[in-house]
């Protein structure tokens, strides 16, 4: 019979009694669940905040209590006069132009701002050092002010003082806009910096002329307990065929909050991948300190301890401490972004409320809990079966067996608690879903390869060299280090190859794989009967060729098959189809270097019912093909047109290239404009952008290699900050690295001691260790490049549908750094294990 007590005091007083010895041994455990807790809160908490500022300053961010854009034309009169009637209106128009020097020998692409006397209605512009906006572009001593970015005077050379040209009119630079409160509600992507005048002004511009690409904006501020959803359903009912896009300030930058909730997931699921290597050294620690208690576990038991107590007393101390590490994780997480939120002033267009988010740390700490859980109990189960003789040569002479199965059923309920919880916090629950997933896969894979390394090196054989065959056989004795570094380094080490290897390809298709017959220039708002002067002027210039020209219209899609398609979406990953318009042309003969998926061409000389091509993208948003009617809205009027063609478009080719065209014979006589392309030598570069601003100054001119610099420039700061976060995954791993050197390090001593008393000297056991360490960073490098290179090869060819190429270079430099890392450690601890005299340990043992 038992000379223990029931029940969990006497389970509380042995756990308290053996923790009063310090927290040594469990330093990796508390920095594993501290780095990982902290990740998730800190990215929670900088989420919360920006989130909240979208929410809180949602008026400021629109402009208005309410927002409406419409394309090409302005708003009609009796628009306008409802609108007024409604609240207070400020009238905003936005396009793209080219700013110059009066002298022309420079220019930038700006995106131009007119704005009325009573923008803004809310929030307000900041000039440098100070000063009005209004009377800043207010019309003085003739001419018009205007405002702009510091980008603007970087590219031209002016100052503020100095005057500047856009379209036909001359302006005054007279401040430096430092902030604009509604810049995040555009909504359209900025090629250029912004410069700002007043809507009065555009008369003398000669922008605006039918068919220019022009957006105009009312903002509303309605008064105070305005039902919004009642007001919105009235307008839509008095104006059915407006042709506007109606936002509240409730969602008055949905492209933020999505960027923004999506790279909360990534970044999530990013600190969730670090609390998951290190939930390998919080197993590993646990499986250590069980060993070190090996003598007092097997006392207890020899003793009358029942299992459960043994089971209790451990699962108390590795609870508590575990409560230790989400504390100070926690405290780093809700600290860390009142930091961040510094670093974020200027770069956000929205204020980040940084605080404290109790739902954030909440979301962290059940997080850390459950890790913790899920890879402790089964060294803590295995430990509470296991006999007190085979405990005291566990180390030497590993017991087989597992825990029983409510131990293993209580694992595997935690594993997936911390699944669902990684899905149902998620935005996104497919992509985190399939993060759950890939996370399982990866870690099985990872433990098949660490077995395979394993066995493999018990197979080798005896070598004849005595340094490498003592490291080949330290790679599989019993207690080895090998599934635990190459798990955890490994996963830390795969993310960063995969990233870099998609980085890699997106910079390679960006900047080094422009196709050789990409256009110099694209040119946009090209008047009708400016076509054939402006073809005849740009052909003239020596060194340009092949100008391509096709008509441009804007449009949204506002039906599918007589259903809104808002209601129509059955794909939510190509929903993105219905943000903002679409480019629109038509043509008698199907582009170039497009592949049909479905349906077939129209002949040249078509005159029927209207038909319609769309890209692929469309089709798998609505699930539609050929026969299908689409409804799109175009200057305000909805065109329905028969689907006849899907097709697949290579927008690679940087050519003129449309997601929906029509037939011919409708849109011949809407108000448009003309885009077109032309290539050009180097040398002719600048002579066709200074004689297209001097003859046509309405036109905007984009030269690519500006455009693609500053892709390349998002996609530089992107990467940047992808691989520095992911780099936590590696410091976990490092620090999983670490505790694996310090839970052997007791046999490194052993093994030195032994060694050195055969005979061995100190250059040799050095030796000896130190390949060791190298075979194991080569061999985890070798598997986590193999496995990061399939990673970034799936999301590149099969999610982005992509061309691949494999860069050495990625996989190289990881390989390096794996070995440079496992071989400091390894020599760390075997430094100190050299270090340990002889004759001590011998008595002892």
């Amino acid at each position: 019979m038992s000379r223990f007590p029931a029940g969990l005091g006497l389970a509380f007083r042995l756990a308290r009694r053996e923790l009063r010895g310090g927290l040594k041994g469990f330093r990796i455990f508390l920095a594993c669940l501290a780095l990982g807790v902290a990740a998730v809160a800190a990215v929670q908490s900088v989420s919360d905040g920006i989130l909240d500022g979208l929410r809180s300053d949602g008026r400021a961010i629109l402009g208005g209590d309410l927002a409406l854009r419409k394309i090409y034309s302005g708003f009609a009169p009796e628009e306008t006069a409802h609108l007024t009637a409604s609240g207070r209106l400020s009238m905003q128009a936005e396009l793209r132009a080219m700013a110059r020097k009066p002298d022309e020998t420079a220019s930038s692409l700006v995106e131009l701002k007119a704005v009325d006397g009573v923008y803004p209605l809310y929030g307000s512009v900041s000039l440098r050092g100070g000063g009005d906006l209004h009377d800043a572009i207010a019309l003085r001593d003739g001419q018009w002010g205007a405002v702009v970015e510091d980008t603007v005077l970087d590219r031209t050379g002016l100052k503020v003082g100095d005057s500047i040209r856009v379209g036909e009119a001359s302006f005054a630079i007279r401040g430096v806009i430092e902030r604009e409160p509604d810049r995040a509600a555009s909504g359209t992507f900025s090629l250029g910096p912004r410069l700002m005048v007043s809507l009065d002004s555009m008369a003398e511009s000669g922008l605006f002329q039918p068919g220019s690409l022009v957006y105009w904006n009312a903002k509303l501020a309605l008064p105070a307990g305005t039902d919004l959803d009642a007001w919105q359903k009235a307008l839509h009912d008095r104006f059915p065929d407006a042709g506007w896009r109606v936002r509240d300030f409730t969602n008055a930058s949905p492209q933020i909050a999505r960027f923004i909730e999506r790279m909360t997931l990534f970044l999530t699921l990013v600190g969730l991948t670090a609390l998951l290597v290190g939930g390998v050294g919080v197993g590993n620690a646990v499986r250590s300190h069980l060993d070190q208690r090996a003598g007092t576990v097997a006392t207890l038991k020899c003793l009358g301890a029942p299992g459960n107590l043994v089971f209790q007393v451990y699962l108390i101390q590795i609870l508590a401490l575990a409560g230790i590490g989400i504390v100070i994780g926690l405290a780093v997480g809700a600290a860390a972004p009142l930091l961040i939120g510094r670093a974020l002033e200027g770069l956000l267009p929205v204020t980040a409320r940084i605080g404290v988010y109790p739902g954030a740390l909440l979301i962290a700490a059940v997080f850390g809990l459950l890790t913790a859980l899920t890879f402790s109990l089964w060294p803590l189960g295995r430990a509470r079966e296991v006999p007190a003789a085979a405990l005291f040569r566990d180390v030497v002479a590993p017991a087989a067996g597992r825990p029983r199965a409510s131990y293993i059923a209580a694992m595997v309920a935690a594993a997936l608690a911390l699944a669902g919880l990684a899905v149902l916090s998620a935005d996104n629950r497919v992509f985190a879903a399939a993060f759950v997933g890939g996370s399982i896969a990866t870690f099985a894979a990872f433990r098949a390869a660490a077995w395979l390394v394993t066995r493999g090196a018990a197979r080798v054989g005896r070598l004849r060299e005595p340094g490498l065959r003592l490291a080949v056989a330290n790679l599989h004795r019993p207690g080895n280090p090998t599934g635990s570094v190459v798990l955890s380094l490994g996963l830390g080490l795969t993310v960063l190859v995969a990233i870099a290897l998609i980085e890699g390809n997106f910079s390679r298709r960006v900047t080094e794989t422009l196709p050789t017959d990409a256009p110099s220039f694209f040119f946009i708002d090209i008047q009708p009967d400016q076509l054939q002067p402006f073809r005849d002027t740009v052909l003239a210039i020596p060194g340009a060729h092949d100008l391509q020209a096709v008509p441009s219209l804007r449009g949204r899609i506002a039906t599918v098959n007589g259903v809104e398609a808002e209601q129509a979406v059955v794909d939510k990953e190509h929903a993105w189809v219905l943000n903002g318009d679409r480019g629109i042309t038509y043509a008698a003969d199907a582009p170039a270097r497009s592949t049909i998926i479905a349906g077939s061409w129209w002949a040249p000389d078509y005159r029927g019912k209207p038909l319609v091509a769309i890209d692929d993208n469309i089709a798998k948003a609505f699930g539609i093909g050929p026969g299908a009617k689409l409804g799109i809205n175009i200057l305000g009027r909805n065109l329905e047109a028969e689907v006849a063609v899907v097709r697949d478009i290579d927008f690679t080719t940087m050519r003129l290239n449309f997601t929906i065209v029509f037939s011919p014979g409708l849109l011949e006589g809407a108000p448009q404009t003309w885009l077109a392309t032309v290539q050009s030598t180097p040398e002719a570069e600048a002579a066709i952008q200074r004689t297209v601003l001097n003859r046509f100054s309405n036109v905007t001119s984009i030269r690519v290699k500006d455009a693609l610099d500053t892709v390349g420039t998002m996609l530089g700061h992107i990467g940047t900050a992808v691989r520095l976060t992911a780099a936590i995954t590696l410091v976990a791993g490092t620090l999983v690295l670490a505790g694996a050197v310090a839970a052997g390090h007791r046999r490194r001593v052993y093994d030195a001691v032994v060694l050195k008393v055969l005979g061995a000297t100190r250059r040799d056991v050095l030796r000896a260790f130190l390949l060791e360490y190298g075979l194991l960073g080569l061999i985890t490098a070798a598997i986590a490049g193999a496995i990061g290179t399939l990673t970034a090869w799936a999301v590149l060819t099969q999610v982005m549908s992509w061309e691949w190429t494999f860069l050495p270079s990625a996989v190289l430099s990881t390989a390096l750094l794996c070995t440079t890392i496992t071989l400091a450690f390894g020599f760390a601890g075997t430094w100190r294990a050299l270090g340990q005299p002889a004759a001590p340990l011998l008595r002892n043992d």
